[in-house]
């Protein structure tokens, strides 16, 4: 499937391979990302320990890519970087949540018809469709 129809389509074909592929690569852990500032959910990835140093001592979103196996700065190919504010842990100490602030106001490497990056959560689910409908067209 074309990038641009996975991202920019209105068929729900969901990665259900995923936590497969991340168990393949191990030493992980899921890492929610929240803007401090609205509390919305920007995205969710993966974070070992050598991402959550990194991050640390930058105070940036770093992450582990589970699919290329490097680090990974959330944004430093679209511009859309984040400033790490906050690092918590859940009670059972397998997941992590950043809150973050992005940097010039973008979040997502994907972006609206008139330019501007959009959340990564720009599409609903219709309920009596089954289809995604963009929210940030």
């Amino acid at each position: 499937m074309a990038a641009s129809e996975l991202e920019e389509g209105t068929t729900l074909t969901l990665d259900w391979s995923k936590l497969e592929q991340v168990a393949a690569v191990g030493g992980v852990v899921p890492c929610a990302v929240q803007d401090a500032d609205t509390g919305e959910v920007i995205l969710v990835a993966y974070v070992n320990q050598q991402a959550l140093q990194v991050a640390v001592e930058t105070r940036t979103a770093v992450f582990w890519s589970t699919s290329r196996n490097e680090l990974w700065e959330k944004g430093k190919t679209s511009g859309e970087t984040f400033d790490l504010l906050d690092v918590r842990v859940n009670c059972e100490q397998n997941s992590l949540l950043y809150r973050v602030r992005p940097r010039r106001g973008g979040i997502c490497h994907t972006k609206t018809a008139a330019g501007e990056p959009r959340n990564c959560y720009y599409r609903s689910l219709d309920f009596a469709t089954g289809a995604l409908v963009n929210l940030q067209p």
